[in-house]
């Protein structure tokens, strides 16, 4: 078999995709026999160049465990030895590597068996050696042995710990202090709560922010980018494993992540960990006074914005604004002062990044501190009105996406402004941005929801305006501009009669479209319909409603959950005014109700695990890792078919209220 073997492998490596194929056909069915391991072992010990010998480690991973149980114990010698001969030998890092990864596979079976009792003496030694090839390929041994025989190095992470320690301190080789990285971040999840344990990981910690500032310096951002990863398991540890370094990373971390000479990755990966301190050790911020600290980076970081050709989710400013929020959530006592601070130091700066980045630290906060926000709301609101009128487009953006989140979250004091706020509202109502016009419109719908009869002066202007628009803008600007037609209508109630046939002459036209770029604007329109049904009532409603119903119904024929979700809502709302009368109605919309009820959710997100190969040597196996990627498009929809069961469980709930015995024939 060898010399057919050794033949097969060099024709594998061909150019010529159909010896290819047929070499990879016939390597198939040899590997079914176990003598195929021995081959492979010669191969990797003696063939001339290193493509053939790395093949050959990649094989041999493949097939091992099936064949390992069936080698007599002399074969298994021969194979333990001649890749501990590869590893410590062979002058090819690829096939050291190859090599190594069978290694880690064997040793799953053979350790715990004790049949491969010199296996880690090996390492010690080998991690030990004047040699760079010998310390990085024991280095990523010990890392990927974990995944394998991780509870193995419990009684071991003692001695391991001045080896990792004087390799993360390697002077001569990147790649061993990387290597060395990955090995004390691959130990975390097997560490316990046992004080000596504890003790050992927040001793590397100093070591792995030296290397890591080294490496930043001459530019090797890989390493640093390690060092976040093993900080971010370290924070997210059960186990008490940072201590009084805290305080170093938030130093670290805020360094790299205000340097704008560095790469986005990077800082984004240093907010992040600032991001992730803030949910886990708030209280340790607190106590030891860094808060303030980070708030004085953060802020200031409002006024980045992405190039054109970086993502804009790793946008610095998108990125400090969620820690902002998070920090306002969970330390809201000490958030306030300091952000409030920033916003009237700057809020009339020369610079209009400054201006922009004033009003949208107040609208972050909003949330979080919204009980610190009362005795300061008057104060907070002149900022964000004055931001408002700003002549640059991206201050009033900010201005009215901070408005929008005080009438959001600042309920009910924010009412009580009402004849400051409103006019500001609708003079943004004319902006020439669609931005601003956008951001106005979802302002003013959180605005006016709850105004009651305040509305009734500023109720003419705004039918107006929002009319207007509403026949002349883009669907994105109509979508908001419905919604905020609603909030009206809901505040109005009654007053709203006389613009009701108005509004819902032109929400017809929207719940007839049918192209899918309108189906949101129709979910939208719907759920107008019923907010002005609702707010006007039976008597003007009941005769004009049947266009409407049908117009509902038939949008289930088009696959659109949240039209489906606004349309429950719909029903919900004409089945509390019709009350018995809706009974006509029931045949049509139980089934519907009932099938958005039945929906499957997916609460078995699916993953996709593809095992990736970098060393062309596709269909046969790897030596990368698993590159684990969620279908986040399954998860959003997944959401939206909630949502959906949600308001036909509630139609459900008032379909059976109003029409009473009507209902009883319905399970």
């Amino acid at each position: 078999m060898a010399q057919s073997l050794e033949l097969l492998l060099i024709q594998f490596l061909m150019p010529d995709n159909d010896a290819r194929r047929q070499a990879e056909e016939q390597i198939r069915r040899l590997a079914r026999d176990p003598q195929v391991v021995p081959a492979l072992v010669h191969h990797l010990r003696t063939a001339k160049t290193p493509n053939v010998r790395q093949l050959a480690a990649v094989l041999l991973r493949k097939k091992i465990t099936s064949h390992w149980p069936k080698l007599p114990p002399h074969a298994k010698a021969s194979l333990k030895q001649a890749l501990i001969d590869s590893i410590t030998l062979d002058n090819s890092h690829l096939v050291r590597r190859a090599s190594a990864n069978v290694v880690s596979i064997i040793a799953k079976y053979a350790v715990p068996a004790g049949e491969w009792q010199e296996l880690l003496p090996f390492l010690f030694q080998c991690s030990q050696s004047p040699q760079e090839e010998h310390r990085e390929v024991a280095l990523i041994l010990f890392s990927s042995l974990t995944e394998t025989i991780g509870t193995t190095f419990q009684s071991h992470l003692n001695d391991l710990q001045p080896i990792l320690l004087k390799c993360l301190q390697d002077e001569t080789s990147s790649r061993v202090r990387i290597a060395a990285l990955k090995a004390v971040g691959s130990f975390i999840e097997y560490v316990n709560e046992g004080g000596d344990i504890v003790k050992m990981f927040r001793d590397f910690v100093p070591s792995i922010l030296n290397v890591s500032r080294q490496c930043l310096a001459n530019g090797d951002d890989d390493v640093a980018s390690i060092a976040f990863e093993i900080f971010d398991e370290l924070i997210e540890s059960p186990a008490p494993l940072l201590g009084d370094s805290v305080r170093s990373i938030v130093q670290f971390s805020l360094e790299v992540c205000s340097n704008q000479d560095m790469e986005i990755n990077i800082r984004q990966q240093a907010i992040q960990i600032i991001s992730w301190l803030v949910k886990f050790k708030a209280s340790f911020l607190k106590k030891n006074k860094l808060i303030v600290p980070i708030l004085q980076v953060m802020c200031p970081l409002l006024t980045e914005t992405a190039n054109e050709d970086e993502d804009s989710d790793l946008a610095a400013d998108r990125s400090a604004a969620e820690v902002i929020d998070t920090m306002a959530i969970n330390l809201p006592r000490h958030v306030f002062g300091p952000v409030l601070e920033f916003a009237s130091v700057n809020f009339r700066h020369v610079n209009p990044k400054y201006r922009e980045a004033a009003v949208t630290s107040l609208g972050v906060v909003s949330e979080g501190c919204s009980e610190h926000f009362k005795d300061k709301l008057e104060e907070c609101l002149k900022v964000v009105l004055e931001a408002l009128k700003d002549q640059e487009q991206m201050v009033r953006g900010a201005a009215s996406f901070a408005l929008g989140q005080f009438a959001e979250h600042l309920q009910p004091e924010i009412l009580s402004h009402y004849e400051s706020v409103l006019p500001c509202i609708l003079n943004a109502l004319e902006d020439p941005s669609d931005e601003v016009k956008e951001k106005s419109y979802y302002a003013l719908a959180a605005f006016c929801e709850d105004m009651g009869e305040d509305i009734l002066p500023y109720l003419e202007p705004l039918i107006c305006r929002l009319v207007i628009s509403l026949q002349s803008s883009p669907r994105n600007l109509q979508e908001t501009c419905m919604s905020a037609i609603g909030s009206v209508a809901a505040a109005a109630e009654q007053a709203f009669i006389p613009y009701a046939e108005k509004v819902l002459e032109m929400m017809k036209g929207f719940m007839v479209l049918t192209k899918d770029e309108d189906l949101c604007a129709r979910a939208r329109a719907t759920e107008v319909v019923g907010i002005v049904a609702m707010a006007v009532g039976r008597t003007r409603m009941e005769a004009i409603l049947p266009p409407f119903i049908e117009a509902a119904i038939s949008g289930f024929g088009l696959d659109y959950s949240e039209l489906r979700e606004y349309t429950h809502g719909f029903f919900s709302n004409v089945a509390e005014i019709l009350d018995d009368s809706f009974s006509q109605y029931l045949p049509h919309v139980v089934p519907l109700a009932f099938s958005s009820c039945n929906l499957d959710d997916g609460s078995a997100v699916d993953i996709d695990d593809a095992d990736g190969v970098d060393n062309g040597f596709s269909g046969v196996s790897s030596d990368d890792d698993d590159d684990d990627e969620p279908r986040v498009r399954n998860i959003s929809v997944r959401t939206g078919v909630l949502d959906e069961k949600a308001a036909a469980t509630q139609a459900i709930g008032f379909f059976a209220l109003h029409t009473k015995s009507a209902y009883a024939p319905y399970p």
